[in-house]
């Protein structure tokens, strides 16, 4: 059975539904490892954007669009 941690989405079709965060709930929390999966720079799609995540030399965190 293939690894659903390597599985990259193609469209927003099977993608949960927009949620609505409520008041005083705290913000979700996501591991940079997790989110990274082993590499140094990922592509986030976001509003029909690409932005540019990507962690530098100095072990930062950089976003770029």
């Amino acid at each position: 059975m293939p690894d659903p941690d390597a599985t990259v989405r193609r469209s927003n079709a099977d993608l949960p539904h927009e949620r609505v965060d409520l008041p005083g709930e705290p913000a979700a929390a996501v591991l940079s490892t997790v989110l990274m999966n082993g590499r140094r720079e990922v592509i986030i799609l976001h509003a029909g954007e690409r932005y540019r995540l990507r962690i530098t030399a100095n072990d930062k965190l950089i976003l770029t669009k």
